[in-house]
């Protein structure tokens, strides 16, 4: 996967990003966007995707992120805590990639949940839950710690815990998928205009 085509990676960073934007949306005011959360829910369960565009389902479900990430670009976001919690993430899939046995453990949690949850849309309650609770079970004792900081009145909610746990798991898979695709903390250094072509030309297509 690491000679994929530059619009795959920033695919990818863009469901990231996608999900990242509603763990922040969630930690401030204590709601998400349902439409934005089920576009990268779902890319949880695509285990053996044959494409990019098949993690996601299509482009059109990723256009937040794509915005997002248009918005990182271009230096124009407000949020300082955002590029943190991405950096934080990206450094989370490092170890998790690491680590086989977790892997191979999420990957059976998930495998059994997709079972169970056919037919339901990922951000019922009882498929969120169960999501959070695999990324409490595999992922949370790993380093290092993806620091969510935001309102407490929200963060000390469960639901809106359970949720940023759920989105955070899907942030993950798309970390996952940017890194197996070629990506390279140094992108954002070295291509970030030609990542911001690739942007445009995606949301071209949404």
């Amino acid at each position: 996967m690491s000679q994929a085509p530059a619009q795959d990676r920033v695919l990818a960073l863009a469901g990231l990003a996608q999900a990242l934007t509603q763990v922040r949306r969630l930690a401030e005011n204590g709601q998400a966007d349902a439409r934005a959360m089920d576009g990268v829910l779902a890319s949880v369960f695509q285990l053996d995707p044959e494409s990019t565009d098949d993690v996601y389902g299509n482009i059109v479900a990723i256009r937040p992120g794509l915005l997002r990430m248009r918005e990182q670009l271009r230096k124009e976001s407000r949020d300082p805590q955002f590029p943190k919690l991405m950096m934080g993430v990206l450094a989370l899939e490092r170890s998790y990639s690491r680590d086989r046995d977790v892997h191979n453990a999420l990957r059976e949690g998930i495998s059994q949940l997709a079972a169970h949850s056919a037919g339901r849309e990922p951000t019922q309650p009882a498929v969120l839950g169960a999501l959070a609770e695999l990324y409490v079970r595999h992922i949370s004792p790993l380093s290092p710690k993806v620091m969510v900081q935001g309102n407490p009145h929200y963060l000390n909610q469960s639901g809106v815990v359970g949720e940023i746990r759920a989105l955070l798991l899907a942030a993950l898979r798309s970390a996952v998928l940017w890194r197996q695709l070629g990506g390279s903390s140094l992108d954002f250094l070295l291509q970030r205009k030609r990542m911001s072509e690739s942007v445009e030309h995606l949301l071209q297509r949404t």
